[in-house]
């Protein structure tokens, strides 16, 4: 499995819980994941009900059998300050240079240069080898901006192409695409069920190969499960209303006949929804790539629903 996992997907479909679901399963068995967030949200911080992640990697969980999960809360100003000191040498000139407000006009004015810093900083932590020769972390998992900004963001070497054809930045620009368009990554899409959700996973997979870009899985989120199909709404209503009735007075509930109607719709609603779905599951393996499906946690996204929704992910076969 490629040892940089991008998580991207439409806003509202729960992208950053499923990218820390995918760290916690990946990290079995003494293996170490690096969760990194770089929009500056605190969305990990909030899912893992700990203080504001820091611009250094914090161990935050630990997986099944004994794996390790850190993270990482990416800066571009402090990535910026790093690149600095790392190809100039600036040290206490680029702290200066923060207090003047040069960084951030930097990072604001050249989208492109934040771009390749965030990426660049990850990709890093891909590279890093401990002093043995092993790998630092046996994944990296990236909480990344959304679908429709997600090809732009990592195709960093054409956005900085008219600011720098030549010296570091262009450099730094090739090596992280070097590793972005390798096997080492995978750019991962996580959608719902519903009509705008796959339609963007559908144009954010076109542009994503389009650029050459390595697409991954497509994770469809907060799945809920079959109660009733069309057969059985039809078989409840019509003639077979009465018996509808008669079924719960045998339950014991009161006003059982008031209750037939609301149970009526609902149960309409229910399979116009199933069919919904339904039509969208077909678009979706329309697009030629393989997929997950991760239920809806009807407790919201706490730290335990983050662990079940990581088991349901190595049940689907993440790092088989």
């Amino acid at each position: 499995m490629s040892r940089l996992q991008v998580v991207s997907g439409k806003g509202g479909t729960g992208k950053t819980t499923v990218a820390a679901a995918l760290a916690l399963a990946l990290a079995t068995e003494g293996r170490r994941t690096l969760l990194v967030e770089v929009e500056g949200r605190q969305g990990i911080a909030q899912l893992f009900e700990t203080e504001a992640l820091p611009y250094e990697e914090r161990k935050i969980a630990v997986g099944p059998g004994g794996g390790e999960v850190f993270a990482l809360a990416i800066d571009a100003e402090r990535a910026l300050l790093d690149y600095l000191q790392m190809f100039y040498k600036l040290g206490s000139a680029g702290r200066a240079l923060k207090k003047l407000g040069a960084i951030d006009f930097a990072t604001t004015i050249a989208p492109g240069v934040r771009d390749v810093l965030l990426t660049g900083k990850a990709c890093e932590a891909v590279r890093r080898r401990e002093k043995h020769g092993g790998y630092t972390y046996d994944y990296v998992v990236m909480d990344a901006p959304p679908t429709g900004r997600i090809t732009r963001f990592l195709n960093v070497n054409d956005e900085v192409a008219g600011l720098a054809r030549i010296g570091p930045i262009h450099n730094q620009a090739q090596a992280v695409m070097r590793v972005l368009k390798s096997p080492e990554t995978a750019v991962h899409l996580v959608t719902l069920l519903e009509e705008m959700p796959v339609q963007e996973t559908a144009d954010g997979i076109a542009e994503l190969r389009e650029a050459e870009l390595p697409v991954g899985k497509v994770i469809v989120n907060m799945v809920r499960p079959h109660v009733l199909d069309e057969a059985a709404v039809r078989a409840a209503s019509g003639d077979h209303r009465d018996a509808v009735a008669k079924t719960l007075a045998a339950a014991g509930i009161t006003g059982g006949t008031k209750l037939v109607e609301p149970l009526l719709e609902q149960a309409a609603e229910h399979a116009q929804r199933v069919e919904l779905e339904r039509e969208q599951r077909a678009v979706l393996a329309g697009l030629g790539v393989p997929a997950y499906e991760l239920p809806f946690l009807g407790d919201g996204a706490d730290i335990a629903g983050m662990y079940r929704l990581a088991k349901e992910l190595r049940k689907q076969g993440v790092d088989a």
